[in-house]
């Protein structure tokens, strides 16, 4: 299936987003991530279900000063 990725397309498998993240190395960074235009709470990584032709971004908290 084809999703959108912070402007780019990615061919993936049906997935949980947690599962994606893992595969990215993301899962436990300090990132939001947006699907479809609203925020998932990290709490529900586990329960959403990637699906075709889902728009995700993902954004990492960069510390600075």
């Amino acid at each position: 299936m084809q999703i959108l990725v912070n402007g780019e397309f990615e061919q993936i498998e049906p997935q949980s987003l947690e599962s994606y993240l893992t595969d990215k190395s993301l899962l436990g960074r300090r990132i939001a991530v947006e699907r479809n235009g609203d925020i998932v709470p990290r709490s529900q990584f586990t329960n959403v279900v990637i699906e075709d032709g889902d728009v995700l971004e993902i954004v990492h908290a960069i510390g600075g000063g």
